[in-house]
C-alpha cells in the first residue's frame, strides 16, 4: 500500500548481503491504534479495524511515520491485508522484521504466529499454514515498549523531553517489513568466513525442510568471471561446509584504499540436479587481528580513526529517511578524515554494513544496552538482563558476514565498583563475551567499553576520557606505554575493572567539543546556544575548535601505545551540539582542515610498516 505520495518509503532490498530474487516490500501506510493500558487484546483490536493510520517503516514518535507524538507509548498496534501474488501460491511464505522496539507479537489471519523480544534485531516468521485460499494475509502487530522495564534501549530516555545526551524514543516497526517466497527446502543465511592465510572463503550453509538427496553448490567471482566452485552433499545435519580458493593471481584483499567484494553465488539442488533455491551473495577476503599492542588488517597495523555515529535523524529518528542518508553518513564520515565509525549504542540496519562494505569502512559494532547497568536512564539499581545475551548474539549472528566489521562490543559504560561479591553484571558480561566469542573467533571483542572490564581475556582495552585540555589528556594517557593505561575508578579510589592484560588499546569515547555556531547551515543545525548541551567548556570561536581538535588528536595519534580512537561525534544529535556536521547534515566546520588534522601526520608506529611480514 503506498503512502499519499504515492511512493514505497525506503524500497530498497533490505539484507543485500544474501538476497533472493523475489520479495515483496510491505513499507507504506498501515492501521494504526496507540495502546495506553496496554489492554488492546482485551478491547478487541485484534479482531477490529484500528483508528489511525501510520506509514511504516517509521516510528509513530517520528514526523516521516505521519503521527509524530514523542510521548511514553506502552504499546502499540499495526494492521494491514496484504494479497499474496499468485505465483507464490507453490512457496513457503516468510514474514520479515527488520526491527520492532520492543516486545513483537505477530498474528496472521487471526492465528498468533510467533514473539520477538528485542528492538534492534531482525526475525522472521514462517506463516505459510495460515494463508488460505483467498491468498490473502492480514497482518496484526502489537509492540510493547515499557517505560519501567529494564530493555536495551540505547540512547532513548526514561523521561519525557530530550536532554544532554538522551534521545526522543522509538516505539514499534521501525525498519522494513516484507514477504519472501522460499520453496519447501531452502537455504538460511550463510556464514562466509574469510581465511586470509590459506586464500580461501569458509562457506557454512544451513538448509531448512526436507533434504534428503540434496546439494549445495557454491560459485565464487571477480571482475573477470568464475574464479572457483565446489559442490558438497548436503549432511544429516543438514547443513554443508564448503571451501573456496582463491588463487594467487585472482586475490584482492578488502581494504580501506581497495573494498574489493567477491560474488558468490549459492545454489540448493535436489536429487534430480535441479535448482530449487539460489542466493546472490557477495564477501571480502581479509583478516582482522591483534599483535601486541596493535590491531592489524590483513596483517598490517590500522590506526582506528572512527567517529561515534549515533545514527539518528531529525524527522526519522533512529531510522535513516532513505537509503541514500546512510551512503551520506559514511561519506561525510571519511571527508573529515575519519576510515571507520563506532556504530554507537544500537545495533546497525543491514543497509548501512552493505554500504560500509564496498565503501572501505570500518564498523565497531555494539549493542544497545546503556540505561541498564546504572549508568543512563535506567537508573542506579538495574542491571542487564539474561535476554540481553540473546538478542546481542542474533546481532552477532546476523552481521556476521560483513567484512567491514573490525570488532564486536557488547555493553557500554557498565559503571561497577569491583567488590568481594559476583554480581549480575559480572555474569551477563562474561557470558555476553564468551557467547560472541563462540560465534566469531576471527575478530576482536571488547567485554564492556569505558568502565567496568570485567573479563580478563578481553581482546581489547578501551577507555572513554571526555577532559577538553589536550595537555590534561596527553599525560593522563602517557603511561599507557608502561602497561598502565587509564583506569577509571570510583571516587574512593575502588577499581572498575580487572588489571590490564597487554591488550591493545583504544581511547573509544573522547573529543565531544561543543560547538552551535549560529550562522550553520541545514536542517536542525543553527539552534539557539541556550538549547544546546555538549562536554566540558563550550569553545567561543570557530579557531578555538580547530586548535582543541588537534591537540585531543594530537595527544593520541602520537602516543604510539594507542592503537586507535573514537572521536565524538559525527553530527549534532538534537540538542546535543557536538558534531562535525549538524543534526541536518549541514556544514558546520571547514571539513577539510579537519581532514587535513587527522591525517597531515605520520604516527610513530606507521613508519615501520612496510618491515612487517606480509600475509
Amino acid at each position: 500500500m503506498p503512502t499519499s505520495s504515492g511512493a514505497i518509503p525506503r524500497p530498497e532490498y533490505p539484507r543485500p548481503q544474501f538476497a533472493r530474487a523475489r520479495w515483496l516490500n510491505l513499507n507504506g501506510e498501515w492501521e494504526f491504534e496507540f495502546d495506553p493500558g496496554d489492554s488492546g487484546l482485551e478491547r478487541g483490536l485484534l479482531k477490529r479495524g484500528l483508528t489511525d493510520k501510520i506509514v511504516v517503516p517509521f516510528a509513530p514518535e517520528s514526523e516521516l511515520s505521519g503521527i509524530g507524538a514523542p510521548d511514553f507509548h506502552e504499546a502499540v498496534w499495526y494492521r494491514r491485508r496484504v494479497d499474496i501474488p499468485e505465483d507464490w501460491s507453490q512457496d513457503r511464505l516468510l514474514l520479515h522484521f527488520q526491527a520492532v522496539d520492543h516486545d513483537a507479537t505477530v498474528w496472521v489471519n487471526g492465528t498468533e504466529v510467533g514473539r520477538h523480544r528485542g528492538g534492534f534485531t531482525s526475525f522472521t516468521f514462517d506463516i505459510t499454514n495460515q494463508i488460505t485460499a483467498s491468498r490473502q494475509a492480514e497482518i496484526v502487530v502489537r509492540a510493547r515498549d515499557s517505560r519501567t522495564a529494564v530493555q536495551a534501549r540505547g540512547k532513548q530516555a526514561t523521561w519525557y523531553a530530550n536532554s544532554h545526551c538522551y534521545y526522543t524514543r522509538t516505539t514499534g516497526i521501525w525498519q522494513t517489513v516484507w514477504f519472501e517466497p522460499v520453496p519447501t527446502t531452502y537455504l538460511l543465511r550463510p556464514r562466509v568466513t574469510p581465511d586470509v592465510a590459506n586464500s580461501l572463503f569458509h562457506v557454512e550453509i544451513t538448509v531448512r525442510g526436507p533434504s534428503q538427496g540434496f546439494s549445495i553448490a557454491a560459485e565464487l567471482f571477480d571482475d573477470d568471471g568464475l574464479v572457483s566452485t565446489q559442490r558438497t552433499n548436503i549432511s544429516s545435519q543438514m547443513d554443508g561446509h564448503l571451501f573456496l580458493p582463491v588463487d594467487e593471481a585472482r586475490r584482492r584483499l578488502w581494504s580501506l584504499e581497495d573494498p574489493f567484494l567477491y560474488r558468490l553465488k549459492i545454489r540448493l539442488r535436489d536429487s534430480s540436479d535441479k535448482d530449487v533455491d539460489q542466493l546472490d551473495c557477495y564477501c571480502g577476503l581479509r583478516a582482522v587481528s591483534t599483535r601486541g599492542r596493535s590491531i592489524l588488517l590483513n596483517g598490517q597495523p590500522v590506526f582506528l580513526r572512527l567517529v561515534l555515529d549515533q545514527g539518528y535523524w531529525p524527522d526519522g529518528i533512529m531510522t535513516a529517511p532513505n537509503d541514500q542518508a546512510l551512503i551520506d553518513d559514511i561519506i561525510l564520515a571519511k571527508a573529515a578524515g575519519f576510515n571507520g565509525a563506532r556504530i554507537h549504542e544500537r545495533v546497525p540496519e543491514e543497509r548501512l554494513l552493505f554500504h560500509a562494505d564496498r565503501l572501505g569502512y570500518l564498523v565497531w559494532e555494539e549493542f544497545g544496552d546503556w540505561g541498564a547497568a546504572g549508568q543512563g536512564p535506567a537508573g542506579e539499581n538495574q542491571q542487564p538482563t539474561p535476554s540481553f545475551i540473546g538478542q546481542w548474539i542474533e546481532a552477532v549472528n546476523r552481521d556476521y558476514s560483513h567484512p567491514a566489521i573490525v570488532g564486536w562490543c557488547p555493553l557500554n559504560e557498565t559503571h561497577q565498583v569491583l567488590h568481594d561479591r559476583i554480581t549480575t553484571l559480572d555474569d551477563v558480561t562474561g557470558a555476553m563475551f564468551w557467547a560472541t566469542k563462540s560465534v566469531d573467533r576471527t575478530r576482536p571483542v571488547i567485554d564492556a567499553s569505558g568502565y567496568s572490564h570485567r573479563v580478563r581475556e578481553a581482546d581489547v582495552w578501551d577507555s572513554h576520557d571526555y577532559q577538553q585540555d589536550p595537555e590534561t589528556v596527553r599525560k593522563r594517557h602517557q603511561r599507557s606505554g608502561q602497561d598502565e593505561p587509564l583506569a577509571n575508578t570510583a571516587p574512593d579510589g575502588t577499581p572498575y575493572s580487572v588489571p590490564y592484560a597487554g591488550q591493545p588499546i583504544l581511547v573509544s569515547e573522547f573529543g565531544g567539543i561543543w560547538w552551535s555556531p549560529q550562522d550553520a547551515s541545514g536542517g536542525a543545525n543553527g539552534d539557539d546556544q541556550s538549547n544546546s548541551w555538549g562536554y566540558g567548556l563550550r569553545v567561543e570561536a570557530e579557531e578555538d575548535f580547530y586548535a582543541r581538535f588537534e591537540g585531543l588528536i594530537r595527544a593520541l595519534d602520537q602516543n604510539p601505545a594507542i592503537a586507535g580512537y573514537c572521536y565524538t561525534q559525527l553530527t549534532d544529535v538534537f540538542q546535543e551540539k557536538n558534531g562535525l556536521y549538524g543534526f541536518g547534515r549541514g556544514m558546520k566546520l571547514d571539513i577539510e582542515r579537519l581532514h587535513s588534522i587527522q591525517t597531515g601526520t605520520r604516527r610513530p608506529t606507521e613508519a615501520s610498516a612496510d618491515d612487517l611480514p606480509q600475509i
